[in-house]
């Protein structure tokens, strides 16, 4: 049986968490929004870049996110 991959969707940089548009156990596809951030005036979509499950989701609206967090996880 393969193992499961599990790969880490992150922050770019800091910024405020405006939105998180997924939940544990929502599939998603390359390209899909999981989150949307906030900063500088400008909002960032966040997006996953390999199908999967999502596992964990680590951030919340209204949350501060530095460079690198973590903010999704997604099992492949």
């Amino acid at each position: 049986m393969p193992r499961e991959q599990v790969s880490e969707v992150v922050a770019e940089m800091v910024a405020n968490v405006v939105s998180v548009t997924v939940e544990p156990g929502a599939a998603v596809a390359p390209g899909d929004t999981v989150a949307l951030l906030e900063s500088m005036k400008m909002e960032i979509p966040v997006v996953v870049e390999l199908a999967g499950t999502v596992r964990a989701v680590k951030v919340a609206p209204g949350d501060v996110v530095q460079e690198g967090d973590v903010l999704v996880e997604v099992v492949h």
